[in-house]
């Protein structure tokens, strides 16, 4: 059995109620959420960040929610559509103070027993370092097709020595042999890169989508540049979307990708192909304004899950 945990709270609250299954090894599920709370950290300043809060700020949110057999209009009907789905909460994959790298050990042995158990993961971060160990696990479910919802570029090689931070995933995602296309999409501003970094996506085949494209040229037609029959894994960072639905973010963007767009764009991809699992991070809870931060993100995995139900995906 890998040891999760749940945050030390006087009563653990899961997303959306679901029940607590902290076994991998009996895993019994369709979706099994999971908090990836620590990530490769740059300084000791970042060790516990404020984005570390970010899974139990979401799980709390999911609590002003009504519950999965009520209608739901993003949706068009209730999430489960009236298939017998079985969503769990696995609580949060545990630190490590005399081993930083320890969490990511753990969290990729987690996600590869969720998919063993024919899962679907779904991952609240945590800095964008966190889905490094994710994409990892991913190894024997490929060709996997990437697609990211992000501000920055995401390609730094290192910052400080360390590799897997939160500048670098889309980096190492790119030199497993198992991700073949990358979507990266609301790309906007002086985010994370310089050209030698923009470069370097273009030559591995990258495809880089501004939130000025997508905002001219719309969801169906982005969604056409994505090849049919993929297995898609999502990537997305809080930044991302616009800050005028997710607030809490450590460096806001005007222009960013909308509620709808992000949701279309999701409910697209399920038609496309097969949705294989998603991650959002870099919510940074201190920063939210009436929890609406953590509510849109609740609300995009609520539309994620709803969305593999109807393709006949996940059950």
């Amino acid at each position: 059995m890998l040891p999760l945990t749940v945050p030390p709270r006087a009563a653990f609250t899961t997303f959306m109620n679901v029940p607590l299954a902290q076994d991998l090894d009996a895993l019994d599920a369709h979706f099994a959420v999971i908090g990836l709370p620590y990530g490769d950290p740059y300084s000791i300043d970042e060790v516990t960040n404020d984005q570390t809060n970010a899974p139990t700020a979401v799980r709390r949110a999911t609590q002003r929610l009504s519950s999965f057999d009520h209608w739901d209009f993003d949706v068009g009907g209730t999430i489960f559509d009236g298939k017998a789905i079985k969503v769990v909460d696995v609580g949060d994959v545990p630190g490590e103070a005399g081993d930083l790298k320890a969490h990511y050990r753990r969290a990729e042995a987690a996600i590869r027993k969720i998919l063993a158990a024919g899962a679907i993961p779904i991952a609240i971060g945590g800095d964008h370092g966190v889905p490094i160990p994710v994409f990892r696990a991913f190894s024997q479910h490929g060709p996997i097709t990437l697609i990211h919802y992000d501000v920055h570029l995401d390609w730094r090689d290192h910052v400080n020595g360390a590799r897997e931070g939160y500048s670098s995933p889309i980096r190492r995602a790119a030199e497993m042999p198992h991700i073949k296309d990358i979507f990266q999409i609301g790309l906007r501003g002086q985010g994370s890169a310089r050209p030698e970094e923009v470069k370097a996506a273009l030559s591995r085949g990258c495809h880089l989508i501004s939130a000025s494209d997508l905002h001219r040229a719309g969801v169906e037609a982005i969604l056409q540049r994505i090849p049919a029959g993929g297995r898609y894994y999502l990537s997305i960072d809080a930044d991302g979307l616009d800050p005028s639905v997710v607030p809490a973010v450590s460096a806001p963007q005007p222009g960013g990708i909308t509620y709808l767009q992000a949701i279309d764009l999701i409910k697209g991809l399920a038609g496309k192909g097969r949705l294989m699992g998603m991650d959002f991070v870099e919510l940074t809870p201190m920063r939210d304004v009436n929890e609406i931060s953590s509510l849109t993100c609740a609300h995009i995995i609520l539309n994620f899950i709803a969305a593999a139900v109807r393709a006949g995906q996940g059950s």
